[in-house]
């Protein structure tokens, strides 16, 4: 089986500089590369100076995460893809249980534990041990509830999960062709939640691989901002239009609307009244793209259970639970 373990770069070399003795010291048995979007800091210089080995796409402008990829990747072949961030530091061994469980099961993506570089006994933000969403489209991990990160007691050493990590994420590229790769409107955010969600509804497997892990910076790309607010937002809307079931789905988007109007008020309680418009800024596009949104549904048979939790804001504010566990 080959697998390729492929880094988006974007004006990223000091990142490279960083992480990539460690990508390249226990990366064996795949091939490496770099798609880089237009990057202007130098970074293909210095890939090709240093690290000759690890192959180059180089893309003619900077086309986000989504479409970053898609258009990437179009020129590597292999059995499997890894999209792994340039600020993510891979462990002695990691890909082989991963390679393990794509040659002896039939998943078709997964992720390893996704721990914190900065504090590394606890999970990381962007994935922890596998993801989910409730049923408004909120998004959380097995070790990870909004902010709310857990220390790591191999108490979430299962497999399942519904969505796998954009920071390290592997997919059959049998499966990424089939669905084809990531919604390019989202730009970046939240498209690898909803490219799971798609594989759910066409009858595949996503899985956390616990028994390999990698440590991650975090906001290396897009730090905290209310640029990252309206992303989230709008793309997570998207998504719920993209895959909602029918009779669930003008209901379910409504309730959600009205959820982010809330934090639109709990932002404007707290002083950041920027990220309150960037919330209805995002309603905004969401209104003014709906029909092209629409026809974005496929022909697959949306599944009617896709959540595990009803309404994680009521849980967790209102109720008090903090730990996946609880839920």
């Amino acid at each position: 089986m080959k697998i390729a373990v492929v880094l988006l770069n974007w004006n990223g070399k000091k990142l490279l500089e960083r992480f990539l003795p460690a990508v390249v010291n226990h990366t064996h048995d795949a091939e490496l590369w770099v798609i880089d979007n237009a990057s202007t800091d130098d970074s293909c210089a210095f890939l090709s100076a240093h690290y000759p080995q690890i192959k180059q796409v180089v893309l003619d402008k900077n086309y986000g995460f989504a479409k970053g990829y898609n258009e990437g990747l179009k020129d590597i072949k292999a059995d499997v893809y890894c999209l792994l961030n340039n600020d993510v530091s891979p462990t002695q061994g990691w890909i082989h249980p991963i390679r393990t469980a794509f040659e002896t099961t039939n998943i078709a993506i997964a992720q390893p534990k996704i721990l914190s570089l900065n504090s590394p006994q606890q999970f990381d933000y962007a994935g922890a041990a596998g993801g989910y969403i409730d049923r408004y489209g909120f998004p959380y991990c097995r070790g990870r509830i909004f902010e709310r990160l857990e220390t790591d007691e191999k108490q979430y050493d299962t497999a399942d999960c519904f969505w796998a990590s954009g920071a390290c994420f592997f997919i059959r590229s049998t499966t990424w062709n089939a669905l084809g790769g990531f919604d390019e409107d989202f730009f970046m955010h939240q498209e690898e939640i909803d490219l799971c969600w798609r594989a759910f509804n066409a009858g595949y497997t996503t899985k956390c691989i616990t028994s390999a892990s990698v440590h991650h910076l975090g906001a290396a790309t897009l730090k905290p901002s209310p640029r990252k607010t309206y992303l989230n937002h709008r793309n997570s809307l998207w998504m719920l239009l993209k895959n909602l079931p029918a009779n669930q789905l003008f209901l379910i988007v409504f309730l959600r609307m009205v959820l982010d109007g809330l934090a639109g008020v709990r932002y404007l309680a707290q002083g950041n009244v920027r990220s309150f418009f960037m919330v209805l800024k995002a309603h905004a596009k969401v209104y003014s793209s709906l029909n092209k949104t629409l026809k974005k549904r496929v022909a697959h048979k949306p599944q009617r259970v896709y959540y595990k939790t009803n309404n994680l804001p009521w849980a967790y504010f209102v109720l008090r639970k903090r730990k996946f566990s609880q839920l």
